[in-house]
């Protein structure tokens, strides 16, 4: 899979580096595991190896869905993680080393893929009916999961429908399956993950919420001169860093 045309590297109207190459190649495949889920390998620091998304199809799962395909290759790939990562690298000369390649904060970062995936369906790349219901599904998934992670490790009672009372495995895979539609190996692997991994779900959410709300703010201060292209260029450009950096860096 290719991201962009592959055309040399080109220059932007004020003088600034444009999009290279390599950060224009999205390779995807699939991963030795099977353990289910998606993930990702950036592109490498002086842009020898594209970025790469990686599925990991849980054994003896041989049907997809592929309506509920594009979102994720959006929160993957571009305008997502690859880009996210891909130009920062490409950038060098604004970070340093650590910065480019180490520095990663969860609700900077998913912030962003999930911002992205919003993104992608404003520009009118999720009109088709059945891409739509891949996105709407998702969020259903991505709220679900914070209902479950803030539930079980802050000792909060179990909604109704599960009835109630203290969570227990079987209340929350009985919650995750009813706001979720994918296959069992897949929500097994997901829900196996929220129990283990404290607040990693929510952080997800609060930062597409920021990144939503930065824009706006920005939108309106800069009035009929907002051009949401220079804003993306200008957060991205800042690197992977905490939400309160982000919002300082942004707004001041």
């Amino acid at each position: 899979m290719a991201c962009g045309d592959g055309s040399e590297q080109t220059r932007g109207t004020d003088g600034d580096r444009g999009t290279a190459r390599p950060v224009r190649r999205c390779q995807g495949a699939l991963a030795p595991a099977e353990t289910g889920g998606l993930s990702r390998s950036g592109t490498s620091d002086g842009l020898g190896r594209p970025g790469r998304m990686w599925w990991s199809v849980p054994k003896g799962l041989v049907q997809f869905g592929t309506w509920r395909e594009l979102t994720t290759v959006y929160h993957e790939g571009v305008p997502g993680h690859h880009l996210q990562v891909a130009q920062t690298v490409f950038r060098s000369e604004l970070l340093n080393r650590w910065r480019r390649m180490g520095a990663w904060t969860s609700g900077h970062g998913e912030g962003w893929a999930l911002y992205a995936e919003r993104l992608m369906a404003e520009l009118g790349y999720m009109d088709d009916p059945g891409n739509r219901m891949g996105l709407l599904d998702g969020q259903s998934l991505r709220a679900a999961r914070v209902v479950i992670d803030i539930g079980v490790h802050c000792g909060f009672e179990a909604p109704a429908e599960v009835g109630g009372g203290e969570w227990t495995y079987d209340k929350a895979w009985q919650f995750l399956q009813a706001h979720a539609n994918m296959a069992e190996a897949f929500l097994r692997f997901e829900l196996d993950r929220y129990l283990g991994w404290p607040g990693q779900a929510p952080s997800y959410k609060i930062g597409e919420r920021l990144w939503l709300q930065l824009r706006d703010e920005v939108r309106d201060r800069e009035g009929d001169s907002f051009d949401i292209k220079a804003f993306h260029r200008r957060a991205l450009d800042i690197g992977g860093v905490g939400l309160d950096t982000l919002r300082e860096a942004l707004i001041g």
